[in-house]
């Protein structure tokens, strides 16, 4: 019996946690051999190496590009990432390269995918957060013949792009997968594994934005607003995007405060049960959006990063507010009133999804050369589509 060989690349823990459900149940199937390309930051120690983590979960071929040396500059990395990659795909000749979200790693793999005329999925696509992100997620969708995405909004977007609609497959968010699943490590394991001894806690996450050019003082402001709560807090690093060292500093800052404890990383599993026990997450980090709303966590979105990914009808748990420190302290006050629940990015069904579509559809026997929707040639299918799904 012949086995699909699918090629996974990750890049960051968020993409990782996203990946992870998915890589497992592939690895489970008798007809699929799965290959777990590691690269950027999960290379980095000053970001946890979290290339370890992905060895403790013992798949059987990762790969670990042994040149790479990631530098400050993005631009740079993007070119590192596609010579390495290149170099593995020659190599194990995957039928399927599969690559997540919005970041360099998976546009250099979506690159290589079809410069060697191997397939790509992308897993959430379709999405909007209205920074540089974005250009990157959009590029990687057209770079992809098969797309794997969270709701209809999603899709919808990728029918704008000029995406065929039977290309496209609603299965969820995959990371909900492990959110739900009844695995999870206790909280007092969790707590006692990592020292932390805060009775209560919220969880602060703040990123670089990339097209922001007054990051100091919006580090300013938030990290003013959240001293001044006098609650505890579990910090966790940012990306390493331009503008991360301006965050970095102002967290280290922090070091000798009772009031706070400070990661460079955590493993996703225990990220999730320290996120489902917390009294708040703030920040501007996806996991406000897409992973608090599962367990009802109130969540307070600062900035612009998250910007347009925020459903004000679909997410009642979120406050969105600016970097203002007055006005993130009056979110802070209120958080407790935002314990909202919701299923909109999905039901913890994904990876059973992607593997049915993987082994039945059509998408991987299609012919690479795609085909450009024309919307004058949809338009009454689209809003039909439209009226259907999505009103």
């Amino acid at each position: 019996m012949k086995r699909f060989k699918l090629a996974f690349v990750t890049g960051t823990r968020a993409d990782y946690g996203k990946l992870k459900a998915i890589m497992q149940l592939c690895e489970a199937q008798p007809d699929m051999e799965i290959f777990v390309y590691v690269t950027g930051m999960h290379l980095m120690p000053e970001y946890g190496s979290t290339e370890n983590e992905i060895r403790a979960d013992g798949y059987k071929n990762i790969y670990i590009p042994p040149d790479f040396k990631p530098t400050a500059n993005m631009d740079e990395n993007l070119a590192q990432t596609i010579l390495c990659f290149s170099i593995f795909v020659k190599k194990i000749k995957p039928d399927l390269i599969v690559v997540h979200g919005d970041r360099i790693e998976p546009l250099a793999g979506a690159i290589v995918g079809v410069l060697n005329n191997i397939k790509v999925a992308h897993i959430e696509g379709g999405e909007v957060t209205g920074t540089a992100d974005e250009f990157m997620r959009h590029a990687i969708s057209k770079l992809s013949v098969m797309h794997f995405v969270a709701n209809n909004e999603a899709k919808y977007r990728l029918i704008q792009l000029g995406e065929q609609g039977n290309s496209i497959h609603i299965i969820g968010s995959p990371d909900i997968d492990i959110m739900l699943s009844k695995e999870l490590p206790a909280i007092e394991t969790v707590k006692h594994k990592h020292k932390i001894e805060f009775d209560t806690y919220a969880i602060f996450i703040y990123h670089p934005v990339t097209t922001s050019s007054n990051l100091e003082h919006e580090i300013s402001q938030v990290i003013s607003a959240i001293t001044s709560s006098a609650k505890n807090y579990i910090i966790i690093y940012p990306n390493n995007d331009i503008g991360t060292q301006i965050i970095c500093d102002a967290i280290n800052l922090l070091e000798n405060n009772s009031f706070f404890m400070i990661f460079k990383s955590l493993p996703f599993e225990d990220f999730l049960i320290l996120l489902k026990n917390a009294e708040f997450i703030i920040g501007n980090s996806s996991a406000g959006i897409r992973e608090a709303c599962v367990y009802g966590v109130p969540a307070i979105d600062i900035g612009m990063r998250q910007n347009c990914r925020y459903v004000p009808e679909a997410l009642k748990n979120i406050q969105h507010i600016d970097e203002n420190t007055e006005s993130i302290l009056q979110c802070i006050k209120q958080a407790a009133m935002f314990r909202f629940s919701s299923n909109y990015f999905g039901d913890g069904k994904s990876a059973k999804r992607f593997v049915e579509t993987i082994r039945n559809s059509d998408g991987i026997k299609a012919n690479l050369q795609k085909t450009f929707v024309d919307m004058d040639v949809t338009s009454q299918a689209i809003m039909n589509y439209i009226n259907e799904v999505c009103f």
